[in-house]
């Protein structure tokens, strides 16, 4: 999920792609190692469109680390 945030189509779209990737090649397959299976929503913040590709990536990996990690409860 992408709010405007005051931003225009092009941003939003590129903003979007670039979740979605990162979504599609790192977290989905974690997903499937998850148990019992999820779903997980992902809204972007504001600092998400001055994000680099590399940052928005760092931080998902990160925060499901985070979530799924040393039998940590969900939150």
């Amino acid at each position: 999920m992408v709010p405007r945030h005051k931003h225009g189509a092009v941003e939003r779209n590129r903003l979007k792609r670039r979740l979605r990737e990162i979504l599609r090649t790192e977290l989905l397959p974690r997903l499937d190692r998850v148990e019992p299976p999820v779903d997980v929503l992902v809204r972007a913040r504001r600092e998400a469109y001055e994000a680099s590709y590399g940052g928005l990536r760092d931080e998902l990996i990160e925060w499901s680390e985070r979530q799924w990690s040393r039998g940590s409860s969900w939150h």
